[in-house]
């Protein structure tokens, strides 16, 4: 059982076995579908201003949505009216639930959201349209959890984040040059710099500046390594 994870199934509240490579398959496949959502550019047309702030159309989040995390679904959980001292609707709070299935897990997550309830022009009591402004919270709650919980639109709701983490490619383009070089033992570097990688001290913030250093130390190697000969001839 060393290899085994035990879960809650949701259906049937009932604990089973998992392999926990699957889990940690899952979890990958998680984190790098939420980098790549999260790192799209939204098209302009579908990027709207509202009192000065950009938001984005629900449409263009929908499609998202059913592209990368089919057969999700959302649910309003409780929308209630908030009235003033003199019990006059002022606002409509949604508390709605996202739910989704991603990498063979169901996973799901809730959000609230309030829109202010129009009145008439001139008037202090009379509504223009509840039922508009209970749409309107849904619309809110709906397109903030979307961006909350699958990252997207992030671009525009200014929620992304560079990953730190260096890509496999970059990882052996760092390790292919440091072994080249070696430490005054004879040894080659390569396990010094990924040591380095592994405790996050070389990182993408730090990708490039690591390259240009390894290129400079192969470079001043191989020139000494040339003078030297040139002496000993």
């Amino acid at each position: 059982m060393d290899n085994k994870a035990l879960i809650t199934t949701e259906q049937s509240g009932n604990l089973v076995s998992i392999d926990k490579t699957i889990i940690n398959t899952a979890i990958k496949e998680i984190q790098e579908r939420h980098k790549e959502v999260s790192m799209k550019e939204t098209p302009r047309l579908f990027i709207k201003k509202k009192l000065g702030n950009d938001y984005v159309q629900l449409p263009y989040m929908r499609k998202i949505a059913d592209t990368f995390y089919p057969g999700w679904s959302w649910e309003i959980v409780n929308p209630t009216i908030h009235t003033n001292g003199n019990s006059v609707p002022e606002f409509v709070m949604v508390h709605g639930r996202l739910k989704w299935y991603e990498s063979g897990l169901w996973r799901s997550g809730d959000m609230v959201a309030a829109h202010r309830i129009q009145k008439k022009t001139g008037s202090t009591t009379d509504l223009v349209d509840p039922g508009n402004d209970i749409k309107a919270g849904n619309t809110d709650c709906m397109k903030k959890a979307m961006n909350v919980f699958m990252n997207i639109a992030d671009d525009v709701y200014k929620a992304q984040a560079e990953d730190p983490e260096l890509s496999d490619e970059q990882t052996e383009q760092i390790l292919i040059l440091a072994r080249q070089l070696k430490d005054k033992n004879g040894n080659s570097r390569e396990k010094e710099f990924a040591d380095l990688i592994d405790e996050g001290t070389i990182h993408t913030m730090v990708f490039k500046g690591t390259i240009a250093k390894l290129n400079r130390l192969i470079s001043e190697k191989e020139s000494n390594i040339k003078w030297m000969s040139m002496i000993q001839y």
